[in-house]
């Protein structure tokens, strides 16, 4: 009888550890899968002034893995086009450089704020930092908000907003 009471406490208390290890995970899991660029805009806070780092039609995707890793890639809408990558004159090379961003790592995600820990980076300064973007849902949007910050573009403080949209 005793035997039969302890096993039954056990079971129980090993199904609410496992249903508390799956409540913790759920946010990241909420986050999971990939997204598309829809805008990306910054307030300089100075001015007020609304700009466009990468053109008022970038293309870009994040990507949320249910193991904690993440990749992004955007692009600007106006990059020029090389005619082969052999071809590529230093200047186009440096065009094609400074009209993108692209990273990688492991996140977190507590259901209103997205921590990315870059492991890698296409500019490198960025690489063993974190980036924390505040985050809102509407529907299958993630709407991304930064601190305020120097822009890696100019160097003056802004404001991001960037609107992300579900893919499926």
């Amino acid at each position: 009888m005793i035997r039969r009471r302890v096993f039954w406490i056990a079971l129980a208390v090993t199904v609410a550890i496992a249903f508390a290890l799956i409540a913790a995970s759920a946010p990241e899991e909420d986050l999971a899968g990939t997204y598309r660029l829809v805008s990306d805009m910054r307030k300089v806070l100075d001015t007020g002034e609304v700009l466009y780092p990468y053109g008022e039609h970038p293309a870009g995707y994040i990507v949320y893995g249910r193991e904690g890793r993440m990749l992004v890639l955007v692009v600007g809408d106006d990059r020029p086009r090389p005619a082969g990558t052999e071809k590529a004159t230093p200047e186009q090379q440096a065009a094609l450089f400074r009209s993108m961003l692209a990273y990688g790592g492991t996140y977190k995600f507590d259901g209103t704020r997205v921590e990315h820990h870059i492991d890698i980076s296409w500019n490198e300064s960025w690489t063993s930092t974190t980036a924390i973007r505040e985050v809102r849902k509407e529907g299958d949007r993630l709407v991304y908000t930064t601190g305020p910050a120097p822009s890696s573009g100019d160097g003056k403080g802004s404001v991001a907003t960037l609107i992300w949209e579900k893919v499926k």
